[in-house]
């Protein structure tokens, strides 16, 4: 975390922005634009977005005698914010050839250098408050940039190698056995000082039963064994509208699996390998999660569960599924304004995840971070940590 002085926010903000290029170093030209699915952006909309992000909610309010780059990008890279304007549909992020990806690094280049003149003088609480938002929202796209990456490699049936070396999921336990959370009550949510974003607050009171939580995460070789009981075949361990999902597609296997010759290979970022037996489980949604545990005779944690036994484990290579809703925590507000379609409207229909993953960016985890997906979802570095 750093302090909201002009100083440490300018040099965050650099090293922010330099972070968001690196990762797409390693790509062509034809990378950035794909969209194979609606839940995908391409490569150049995030880069382009996260700079939309500075230039609308910053430069234009903030910097006397700003520019915009182009008045059409407005249109095309706002993603959700109904207060700010008309904005193209999700769905067609791939379709925006044009502008090129040369234009958007010109378009980064130009509010980088706004930016870098601002934030010499720039004194204002409210404005510092967003350029850290600013900031940390562009770390959360930079996660998304490296699993829609992966995802548009990982469905070229060349299996391109997008760095080599770089495979993310070989990584295993380093510990095991159970910690012990005994009854009573404890307190959840963001408390103290430093950034948090407004779905942590506010911290409150909530009463857990004993339960012990497992120390280790659920390796590819324990998924396996379930998937070679039967695990995918067996309506009994599943929910309902997981099992609806595994016969609707025919799935048999997390993502990005692939039996091959009788063994099983998976894409990562190095291209195909054989599948590591004792590397951490990834890749898998909220259905497949909860048929395991089931499976196991265990279940999924709670979120308040996770929190609190949080500092008994390691965690922050996998986003680990809870069991809980993503709803508002008691006394919870929306900002006024765009800043308050940040969170609150999805608070329906998606399922919390906890931690951290291999994909996250440096200085963007926290225990009280409360991530949010829909159940069916899985593209990201997702894993399974059981409570019994």
């Amino acid at each position: 975390m750093y302090p909201l002085t002009t100083t440490a926010i300018s040099e965050a903000y650099n090293r922010v922005r330099q972070h968001s290029e690196t990762i797409c170093e390693p790509l062509e030209t034809e990378d950035y634009v794909p969209q194979p699915v609606p839940f995908v952006s391409p490569p150049k909309w995030h880069l382009a977005h996260s700079t939309w992000f500075f230039e609308t909610f910053i430069l234009k309010p903030f910097h006397p005698g700003y520019q915009v780059f182009d008045n059409d990008y407005n249109y095309l890279f706002n993603s959700y914010y109904n207060n700010v304007g008309e904005r193209t549909l999700r769905t067609d992020r791939g379709n925006v050839t044009r502008p090129t990806t040369k234009n958007v690094y010109a378009y980064r280049q130009h509010v980088d250098r706004h930016m870098s003149e601002l934030l010499e003088t720039l004194t204002d609480p409210e404005a510092l408050t967003l350029v850290e938002l600013g900031l940390h929202h562009e770390q959360q796209h930079q996660e998304l940039l490296v699993t829609d990456i992966k995802y548009i490699l990982g469905h070229n049936p060349l299996f391109p190698v997008y760095k080599s070396g770089h495979n993310l999921v070989n990584d295993a336990n380093e510990e095991s056995g159970f910690a012990q959370i005994s009854e009573g009550v404890y307190e959840i949510g963001f408390n103290g000082s430093g950034f948090c974003f407004d779905n942590e607050l506010g911290r409150h009171k909530v009463y857990l039963h004993d339960f012990d939580i497992s120390k280790a995460l659920v390796t590819n070789a324990e998924y396996i064994e379930f998937m070679e009981a039967g695990g995918y075949q067996d309506f009994n361990l599943w929910l309902d509208a997981g099992w609806s999902w595994v016969n609707d597609h025919a799935i048999n296997a997390p993502m990005y699996w692939h039996k091959i010759k009788g063994a099983w290979h998976y894409y990562t970022l190095d291209g195909l390998q054989p599948v590591n037996p004792e590397a951490i489980l990834s890749h898998i949604n909220l259905y497949e999660a909860s048929a395991y545990a089931q499976w196991r005779g265990m279940r999924l944690p709670t979120e308040a569960e996770w929190e609190i036994a949080s500092d008994q484990f390691q965690w922050g290579k996998r986003w680990e599924w809870t069991n809980s809703a993503y709803l508002p925590y008691p006394g919870f507000s929306k900002a006024p304004g765009a800043v308050g379609e940040y969170n609150g409207k999805f608070m329906i229909n998606q399922m919390v995840l906890r931690g951290a993953s291999v994909a996250t960016s440096p200085e963007h985890s926290r225990k009280t971070y409360r991530n949010f997906f829909q159940a069916h979802e899985r593209w990201q570095y997702t894993g399974i940590r059981l409570v019994k």
